[in-house]
């Protein structure tokens, strides 16, 4: 079973950075692609950008392109998604969540393993 606990979020004002991390534990096999996700009051959740746990290969969703950076740290077994220029549209309660399967995928359901998740507010 894969367990992931985020930290990091907070307060911020518009234009400021925050870090966020999301420390896995667990089956290392399972840990194929993690990524982030938010979802804002009254909206769906929608996905932010993943990487391979093996390759290192990132992608980005293009409302974040350019400001967040996603990374990994192998021996802490930790992602971590670092977020400058933030919007007060950034809003959001921030997941990581790891998918088990080999393909890249952007949707929800096709993420096996979700964290209990971290508020991240920008203030304008």
């Amino acid at each position: 079973q894969v367990q992931l606990v985020e930290s990091g979020g907070g307060l911020v004002q518009a234009g400021g950075s925050l870090r966020l991390s999301c420390a896995a534990s667990g089956p290392t096999f399972s840990r194929h692609v993690i990524a982030w996700f938010r979802q804002a009051p009254g909206k769906e959740r929608e996905f932010v950008t993943f990487i391979s746990w093996n390759s290192g290969r990132t992608y980005y969703a293009d409302s974040v392109k350019g400001r967040f950076t996603i990374s990994r740290d192998n021996a802490k077994n930790t992602v971590y998604l670092q977020m400058d220029s933030l919007k007060p549209e950034d809003t959001a309660v921030y997941y990581c969540a790891v998918r088990a399967g080999t393909a890249y995928r952007t949707t929800p359901n096709e993420y096996d393993y979700w964290g209990q998740g971290t508020q991240v507010t920008v203030s304008s």
